[in-house]
Formats: structure tokens, C-alpha cells, sequence
């Protein structure tokens, strides 16, 4: 079959051009024929003219590509290799919305022939590709998998801001509904990653590692969250604590911070409650969880109480929150954790300013019912440098103090200020 493709008779087709379906699709017609389907019109029509709505790839990456972009689910008929990139959120419960990957899977159904191929990338609970995305394959297309058509699972790795591991460089799990789809769709991966392709033994062990990624990710930024709140209490520098235990070789060097995004704050939740309908409770999982979607509250009560102790009214203070989206040098603003912070410190009557030169104003305003502002106005009595962006790197001590008027306290969340220096110029330096 990867003959075929490599011929160009045959076409992939990326379903769900967002951070994961648009570097695959590039990644892929670098070599072969692709077609690029995505239910937005406008996104289509800035990615013909080499425009990334994500904002992660450079023009240069769609030259040279054979790719059609199409919002027009006709066009999808053409394909014979389905890949399937929608979003998998949790709604405001935490509970799991397959709403946009069921969908694809009705837009695929209607595509699907004889012989083609449907992988998922989503990050998804185990078992639901075989349980709630085939059924409807097979209702949509009237095909049987195993006869008909092949079924795979290839977990994404994207790592958004990331110039280094990109989609090509990370080694790609896959699997398959039996050993043949195994095999193609190892081939077809395979025919792009560099550092080759890993063969899962099932397609629930293949979703099951996914979601396991960023769950121990999220446990072990949870551990550090809580040690930093510990050491607070007790007047210790958690990260001098840090610096100290990581000298030994095999301690695990995370750090503090506001956990959001659309991975690591997400995914543990599809795990939590797929062990919930086999009648386990998750306690070490839902835990962690708590403990950094807590963060937020825990730093603006720690801001408040900071400004009481230097005389200051909360009410009457004007602060700035550097950074909105969910990790430095990106424009996603998805389950940003910084727009809980915001709202936690109005919580407490204070002046809130945010700022932020990567996100869009319209998509915050429109997300979280907030405003950015287009630059600094100045004179606050505090300032929070909520994400470590590249413009933010660049402010210097004196920067940050032309910002602040009398006794100002400077939190920082990601650790990329001088302390020393900011104390020299008479600034409060809390960090988390």
C-alpha cells in the first residue's frame, strides 16, 4: 500500500487542521499527496496562502507541499489513508466531549471505501476508538473493519513552541486493529519519522500510553505545586530546595507552576473517568488534579495578603498580569489558567491589567470575557509574569521597576527574573 501513496495514486487525508493536524498534513505531503480538511473556512483560506492560524509554522513550511486545503467534506472521497486531529476537551465537570471526534468520524464514515485506512491521533479514554468512533465508521459507511477497511491508533506528540522536537524528530506510537493494519500503518508513519515508529500491541495500550504521558507529567508538577506551597508556609526558597535535591542523578527535575493547556490539564481526566465506569475511583490521579487547579487561588490569596503587609489596600491596587495563553511563545489560550488567576484576583476588588503580545485580544475576549491591553500603562503596585514569552525575557530589573510606583511586589510564576536585582531597586520578589 505505501507504494501507492508514494506513486501519489493513493491520498492521505488529515481530518482537524489545528497545533497536531497541521504539522502532520505538511509533514506528510513533503512526500506525498495530501488533502487537508477542516471545517473552517477562513482557517482554510489562510492556510492556502501559507498562513498557520496556530502561529507555530514559518511561511516556508507549506512550500514545496502537495497538499489541497478544503473545508468541503466531498473532497474527503479522494482519500484512501484517513487521520483523524480533532480537539478532545472535557466539559466544565471534567467529563470527556467526543463531540468533535464523533463527528469525524461521521465525515470519515461518509468517505470511506473498500481498503482505506482511518487512524486516530485525538487524545482519547482506551477503548473508545473501538467503542465509540468504529460503531459509527461502520453505520455511516455500511463497511466492516478487519474486511473492509483498516482501523489504527497513532497517539499525537506535538509539543506547541517546540523548534526542536517537531512532529518528525519524536519517535510515533502506532497500532492497529489487527497484524496487516499494523504493518501499514507502521509503513506509512514510518516512511516520515526519523527516529522510526513503535508498535503497540493493542490499540487500547496505544491509548492508554497517551494519556498516561500527560498524566505523570501532571502528577509530578502537582508533587512540586504542593512542596511549593509547604515551603512557603515555612519560609524556605522552593527553588533553592530544587536546585539542591537535583544534583542527585536520578531526581526528577519539575518545577511549580499554573498547569492548563489543552494536554496536561485535560487528558488525566479522560483516564479518571474511564476508571470510574469500572467502578475504581482514581484518588493519586484526582489528587494531583486538585492540586494544581488550585494554583490559581492559592496565588492571588497570596498576592492579597502580600499587599496588606505592606500597608496596601487590595481594592485600591492596580496590577499587571504578564502572559495569557498556557505556556510561553505560543498563541493558545485553551484552559489557561492565567485567566483563572485574573479572575481569582478580581475576586478580591483589585485592578486587574493583562497583557500579552502572543494571543489574540478577540479570542481572549471572546473566550474568557476578558480584555488585553496593548501595552503597560504603568504606576502598579504589583506585577505577576504569569508565562515565560521570549518578549517577557528581555525585561531587565529596571524594565520591571519603571512599570511600578511605591513598595512594589513582583511575582514570579515561571522564574525568569533577577531577584537580586530587582531587590537592589526596593521590589518585593516573591516566587513561586
Amino acid at each position: 500500500m505505501i507504494t501507492k501513496f508514494k506513486n501519489k495514486q493513493n491520498k492521505i487525508a488529515v481530518i482537524g487542521l489545528g497545533y497536531v493536524g497541521l504539522p502532520i498534513a505538511l509533514a506528510f505531503a513533503k512526500h506525498f499527496k495530501v488533502i487537508g480538511f477542516d471545517i473552517s473556512q477562513p482557517r482554510i483560506d489562510l492556510m492556502r496562502n501559507g498562513v498557520d492560524p496556530s502561529k507555530e509554522l514559518d511561511t516556508e513550511e507549506f512550500q514545496d507541499r502537495d497538499i489541497f486545503f478544503t473545508a468541503d467534506a466531498a473532497d474527503l472521497k479522494e482519500g484512501n489513508f484517513f487521520i483523524v486531529t480533532v480537539p478532545t476537551p472535557v466539559d466544565e465537570h471534567y467529563v470527556p466531549d467526543l463531540s468533535y471526534v464523533l463527528s469525524a468520524s461521521r465525515l470519515v464514515g461518509g468517505a470511506l471505501k473498500k481498503g482505506d485506512v482511518v487512524v486516530y491521533e485525538s487524545t482519547v479514554f482506551p477503548g473508545c476508538t473501538e467503542e465509540d468512533c468504529l460503531p459509527i465508521l461502520e453505520e455511516v459507511s455500511g463497511l466492516k473493519v478487519g474486511k473492509d477497511f483498516k482501523l489504527g491508533y497513532s497517539p499525537e506528540r506535538i509539543n506547541p513552541g517546540d523548534k526542536e522536537h517537531t512532529i518528525t524528530k519524536i519517535a510515533k506510537v502506532v497500532s492497529g486493529n489487527d497484524e496487516a493494519a499494523l504493518e501499514i500503518i507502521a509503513d506509512v508513519y514510518g516512511s516520515i519519522i526519523e527516529p522510526g515508529v513503535f508498535k503497540a500491541k493493542t490499540i487500547k495500550a496505544a491509548e492508554a500510553a497517551k494519556v498516561i504521558e500527560n498524566t505523570q507529567r501532571d502528577l509530578n508538577i502537582a508533587l512540586m505545586n504542593e512542596l511549593a506551597v509547604i515551603f512557603d508556609k515555612m519560609g524556605i526558597s522552593t527553588h533553592d530546595v530544587l536546585e539542591a535535591a537535583g544534583t542527585k542523578w536520578n531526581f526528577l527535575k519539575f518545577f511549580p507552576g499554573l498547569v492548563g493547556g489543552h494536554c496536561i490539564g485535560v487528558d488525566p481526566y479522560y483516564l479518571t473517568y474511564k476508571a470510574q465506569q469500572y467502578g475504581y475511583s482514581p484518588e493519586v490521579i484526582l489528587s494531583g488534579r486538585r492540586v494544581n487547579n488550585n494554583m490559581p487561588a492559592y496565588i492571588a490569596k497570596k498576592l492579597t495578603q502580600s499587599l496588606l503587609q505592606i500597608g496596601k489596600n487590595p481594592s485600591q491596587c492596580k496590577i499587571l498580569i504578564m502572559g495569557l495563553t498556557f505556556k510561553e511563545d505560543v498563541s493558545d489560550i485553551r484552559n489557561s489558567k492565567v485567566a483563572d488567576l485574573a479572575r481569582e484576583i478580581m475576586g478580591y476588588s483589585v485592578n486587574v491589567h493583562l497583557v500579552d503580545p502572543n494571543a489574540s485580544p478577540n479570542e481572549v475576549a471572546h473566550e474568557y470575557k476578558l480584555t488585553l491591553i496593548d501595552e503597560p500603562a504603568g504606576n502598579y503596585d504589583a506585577i505577576i509574569v504569569a508565562v515565560a514569552h521570549a518578549d517577557f525575557r528581555k525585561y531587565s530589573a529596571a524594565d520591571f521597576r519603571k512599570l511600578m510606583n511605591d513598595s512594589p511586589i513582583l511575582f514570579d510564576i515561571k522564574g525568569i527574573c533577577n531577584e537580586k536585582d530587582l531587590r537592589e531597586l526596593g521590589v518585593n520578589y516573591w516566587r513561586l
